[in-house]
């Protein structure tokens, strides 16, 4: 297809495009807490995240991807490589406008659920209602739910957990201390059998349930007891110079900057499919003139997309970080710490038991959950429905844009 070629310089445009608003948009779900507890500024938070995303979209992104995010729509849409690639193009554009239009409010949608809804309408253009797999898209839309209260009440559980055990004693920073194995072996327990079940590096080695258990606590029990070393090494002089409360808070702030680390890893090796995924499509449609279920992804278009996603996190990354730090409830770092834990072990432990979830959705979840903890009114319920009404437009949004993307770009081609 070598008359196509400027269709994939166009491919690359809205590829960059789309990235960027993964990372203006996701960054929140890493740095959000962090930024929001005062644990790092915005402009550490942009150049962490930054910096990470690039990392695991180039070194654990996937080096091979599914043409069709998800499964939701047939794959005899690409029957017709033409209109493969035009329906390509419309749903990459689509869900990046989407995107783009929820970062311009400040508000945290789902990326992963932007592409798919974007290629529910390439898939109804291309060949018909038939085409999609409404039994999935039932599963999509229950994620709605699902993430958000998994999240919740595993926030909310854990910061009682850490009142209970260190806040409400007499002596909160040496319980603290006392403590700080158990709470950063468990945190790098459930970071390291995330990558280990939840990233394309994991799935390459295919290990049991059982070994990856194994692995994760062999790492995790170390790196727990050497924690509690580095607390008291470096940590504990500052901390003492305040009373027991603000000196506990200091130690799950360090803790709390580790947790967002991991998480801005993961996103990057996760989220980095939304906007290449559709891109390797466009490439091997142009390069080859057919592509099939599956197609493999060159490096410089994983790196390609995290050098995206890192620039819009540092030219709008803010504008959802603050709506989700700061705007929702008032973060401490030991709530900001339950936040990032709670997320993150709601989508492990969901996704292992084959229930669908968001990362945006469940980083909310986790963020009401610290909020409920302090009573009702510690929660501004008025952003909390905001977002939760662009939750539910994102699909039919993205589908309804894709849908007339698709007329506009195959009346051009």
């Amino acid at each position: 297809m070598e008359s196509y070629d400027f269709v994939l310089i166009i491919g690359y445009v809205f590829g960059f495009y789309m990235a960027w608003n993964i990372g203006a948009n996701d960054v929140a779900n890493s740095m959000a807490s962090a930024v929001g507890a005062k644990a790092i500024t915005i402009r550490q938070a942009v150049f962490i995240a930054g910096v990470l995303n690039i990392l695991g979209a180039t070194l654990i992104g996937s080096h091979v991807t599914n043409t069709i995010r998800k499964g939701i729509v047939s794959t005899q849409v690409l029957n017709d490589p033409h209109i493969a690639l035009i329906g390509a193009l419309s749903a990459l554009l689509a869900a990046a406008l989407w995107v783009s239009f929820a970062t311009w409010k400040s508000l945290p949608v789902s990326t992963t659920h932007s592409i798919v809804g974007a290629m529910i309408g390439y898939g109804i253009m291309a060949g018909g209602f038939s085409v999609i797999h409404w039994g999935k898209l039932g599963a999509v839309v229950a994620s709605w739910i699902i993430s958000p209260v998994f999240s919740l009440v595993i926030a909310f559980g854990m910061l009682k957990l850490i009142v209970w055990l260190i806040l409400s004693r007499e002596d909160p920073l040496e319980r603290a201390i006392r403590l700080s194995p158990y709470f950063i072996g468990t945190a790098a327990f459930m970071m390291v059998l995330s990558f280990l079940f939840k990233t394309p590096l994991g799935e390459t080695l295919s290990l049991s349930n059982w070994s990856a258990a194994a692995v994760a606590l062999v790492i995790a029990a170390p790196l727990g007891w050497g924690g509690m070393v580095l607390v008291r090494r470096f940590i504990l002089p500052h901390a003492a110079a305040g009373d027991g409360t603000d000196g506990a808070e200091e130690i799950f702030r360090k803790i709390q900057v580790g947790t967002s680390c991991y998480v801005a890893l993961a996103q990057g090796a996760n989220d980095v499919a939304n906007a290449i995924g559709p891109l390797a499509v466009i490439y091997f449609l142009v390069k080859t003139g057919t592509v099939g279920s599956q197609v493999p992804v060159p490096l410089f278009l994983l790196l390609f997309g995290g050098v995206g996603i890192a620039c819009g996190i540092g030219m709008a990354g803010y504008r959802v970080m603050d709506t989700l730090g700061r705007r929702i409830t008032t973060l401490s770092n030991t709530r900001g710490f339950s936040v990032d834990f709670a997320a993150a072990t709601t989508v492990l432990i969901a996704s292992k038991i084959g229930l669908p979830v968001s990362t945006t959705h469940a980083a909310v979840g986790g963020v009401m959950g610290v909020g409920l903890a302090r009573g009702l009114e510690a929660v501004d319920f008025s952003i909390i429905f905001r977002i939760m009404i662009y939750w539910v437009l994102t699909v039919p949004a993205a589908a309804v844009t894709s849908m007339v993307l698709f007329k506009i770009i195959e009346a051009i081609l």
